[in-house]
């Protein structure tokens, strides 16, 4: 990781990522995508900012980005709308450019659905696995609501690596799709790991 600048981290390898992917993809669709990541993460720090809550930095991995913040000032319904609105962002952003655009703004409304619904599976790190986790810890308590996640997490991303696998086998092998598997494996590694500890 380096620092980009105070309070901000960036892993080389999403260098690499982006550039693999513009060479793959083209600019523009990059450039696509990385406005609704943006767009993304100003849900975010939207909503921890109207809940007084400060973001102390940002990491950025080849996995997507994390937010630092307070959360001592935040209550479990705060955390919970704090989490879940950038997936929320991404959502209102679609449906703008839907209203606004039509189709002429096709490819960027993908762009914030896909984002969307990728950080609404409920495996963690992912904005869904924490809000599924926040949502077992406030009604069945901390120490089981957390054991429920874990077990909820690991059995979703090892059914998504899976599912992903077979795509890739059954598609000639989309190395877009690696990533992905690769990311949702390392997911269930962990909350198996966290599991037995």
């Amino acid at each position: 990781m380096w620092r980009a600048f105070s309070g901000v981290e960036i892993s080389p390898a999403v260098c690499l990522l982006a550039a693999w992917f513009a060479m793959d993809n083209g600019w523009r669709l990059l450039g696509m995508v990385l406005s609704a990541a943006v767009a993304h993460e100003l849900g975010h720090c939207l909503a921890l900012w109207l809940l007084g809550a400060p973001v102390t930095g940002l990491r950025i991995g080849i996995f997507g980005a994390e937010l630092a913040a307070e959360r001592r000032y935040l209550s479990y319904a705060g955390e919970l709308a704090a989490v879940l609105a950038g997936p929320g962002a991404n959502l209102l952003l679609a449906l703008m450019l839907t209203v606004l655009g039509g189709t002429r703004w096709a490819a960027l409304t993908g762009a914030n659905l896909t984002l969307c619904a990728f950080n609404l599976l409920p495996v963690r790190p992912l904005d869904g696995g924490r809000a599924l986790c926040l949502l077992f810890t406030w009604a069945i308590g901390p120490g089981t609501g957390e054991q429920t996640a874990r077990w909820v997490g690991a059995a979703a991303a090892l059914l998504l690596a899976a599912l992903l696998g077979y795509v890739m086998w059954e598609s000639g092998g989309s190395l877009w799709l690696l990533p992905a598997a690769a990311g949702l494996s390392a997911a269930a590694w962990r909350e198996i790991w966290g599991l037995h500890r």
